[in-house]
This record gives structure tokens, C-alpha cells and sequence, in this order.
């Protein structure tokens, strides 16, 4: 049961690193490349984006979920207690993707929504003070949702690495071990 229990948690975070990896590395690149912005033009690729974000954190969710169920099951299964580092790590991950999908993803979809109000959103109407200070926060709201991306990677990583350890030996020697 410990090497499934191991199994579970070292996949989960694998596929949670890859996710993040693959978004930041591949899929994003892609979606912001001039080809993709030529042809559909920057209003559209970001509905795109937003659309590919959402789907993302709605994985992280369950990946972060999964993560602090399989440490609860480890604590009770083998009654250790986990890391208060790793702990803090994988709740400081998993609060990182709340805050991204539910506090910056609507705030960046408001903004894109003010910014490109006639060519996307016919309905609503801005002033054009009003987009440009809607780019201008817009901008603002991407760099800090690349920051939370980044750290994200990096605690994903360690967290990855961290669990990928051979498990802590017995915290004392067996009396054998000791020759007078």
C-alpha cells in the first residue's frame, strides 16, 4: 500500500508539473504567436487564452486537491507526519491556484472585455480614456498573473523533486546496529 500510495502522490504531481510546464513552455507560445494573431487577430487569441486558462485551472484544482488528499492519506496510513515544509509548499501551491482562477482570471477577462469592447462585445461601449487605462491594467494584471506562474512552476517542481525522494528511513537504529 506505501509504494501506491508513493505511486499516486509522484504522478499527481507530475502531471500537475507538466500542465504548468507545458502551458508556460509550449501552449501559450503558440497561442501568442504572430501567425495565431495575424489570423485571428489579438481580441480573439485572447478569448482563446482565457478559454485554455480556465480549462488549466480547473486542472490544478483537482491536482491540488488530489495532492492534499494523498498527504492525508500517507499521515494516516503511515502514521507520520508529513513535512511541515512540503505542507506549507502544497498549500501555498494550491492557495496560488485559487487565487489565480477564482481573484485574477476574472480580473483579467474585465479588463480584456473593457479593452476590446467594439470589436468583440458590441453590447458595451467604453470611452477611449476607458480602454486605454483597461490596457494599461490589463498589462499590469498579465505580468502578475506570470509572476504567480513562475512561482508556481517552481514550487511544482521542488514539490515534484521533493517527492520523488527515496522515502525517510526509521527515525532510530535498530539496537543491533550498536556494538560495545
Amino acid at each position: 500500500m506505501n509504494a501506491f500510495l508513493r505511486l499516486i502522490g509522484i504522478v499527481n504531481a507530475a502531471v500537475w508539473f507538466g500542465a504548468a510546464f507545458f502551458l508556460t513552455a509550449c501552449a501559450a507560445p503558440a497561442i501568442f504567436s504572430p501567425e495565431l494573431k495575424r489570423l485571428f487577430g489579438q481580441a480573439h487569441i485572447g478569448l482563446i487564452a482565457q478559454a485554455v486558462l480556465s480549462t488549466f485551472f480547473v486542472l490544478q484544482y483537482w491536482c491540488g486537491g488530489i495532492a492534499l488528499l494523498h498527504l492525508l492519506a500517507e499521515w494516516f496510513y503511515l502514521w507520520q507526519r508529513p513535512q511541515r515544509y512540503l505542507t506549507g509548499v502544497l498549500v501555498g501551491l494550491y492557495c496560488l491556484a485559487l487565487m489565480g482562477g477564482l481573484w485574477l482570471q476574472p480580473q483579467l477577462q474585465h479588463w480584456h472585455r473593457v479593452k476590446y469592447s467594439t470589436e468583440l462585445y458590441r453590447q458595451e461601449v467604453y470611452s477611449p480614456a476607458q480602454k486605454a487605462e483597461a490596457a494599461k491594467l490589463f498589462g499590469l494584471w498579465h505580468g502578475v498573473s506570470q509572476v504567480f506562474n513562475l512561482v508556481t512552476l517552481g514550487g511544482l517542481a521542488f514539490y515534484l523533486w521533493r517527492l520523488s525522494l527515496p522515502a525517510d528511513g526509521p527515525r532510530f537504529l535498530p539496537t543491533g546496529k550498536f556494538r560495545s
